[in-house]
């Protein structure tokens, strides 16, 4: 038989109250316990998925539809027609870096912009169709070659 003064409560089954507000050397002072000013110290104060203190959210300020990013664009240095006709023998993408025509940095696009004198024998990255006919007609060529580096 155990005697009523020796009772006592499981281990773990009691709890200290938190009790908050009761001066800076209780731990709880201060704001107790809820840190500084605002909106999430108050009693139900609670900020929202997407909410920027009162900012346009990024979800606001995105377009919704048409939109293309311009990271993923195929880019090219463009090469006309009338600069060919400045250059004499044949036109590849190392003599066109070389004249100081292009940079080398991106594939090469031949356009049809100007007339063409002479008959080349170009290889480029990729040529429009204006451009073929017309060096075509002068007794010329156009090679497409492959990129290099080129995304998938």
């Amino acid at each position: 038989m155990s005697i009523l003064k020796e009772l006592k409560p499981n281990d773990g089954s009691t709890h200290y109250r938190k009790r908050v507000g009761r001066g800076i050397g209780s731990g709880l002072g201060g704001y107790s316990g809820k840190g500084g000013k605002g909106q999430t110290q108050r009693s139900g104060g609670s900020i929202r998925r997407g909410f920027e203190g009162g900012q346009t959210p990024l979800h606001r300020r995105l377009p919704k539809f048409g939109f293309s990013n311009v990271d993923f664009a195929d880019r090219y240095e463009i090469v006309n027609l009338d600069t060919l006709d400045k250059v004499n023998g044949d036109i590849t993408p190392d003599s066109l870096v070389a004249r100081g025509v292009v940079t080398g940095n991106l594939p090469i696009k031949l356009l049809g912009n100007g007339k063409v004198s002479k008959a080349f024998k170009v290889k480029v990255h990729k040529a429009s169709e204006a451009a073929v006919k017309a060096i075509t007609a002068q007794g010329g060529s156009v090679e497409i070659i492959e990129r290099k580096n080129d995304r998938k």
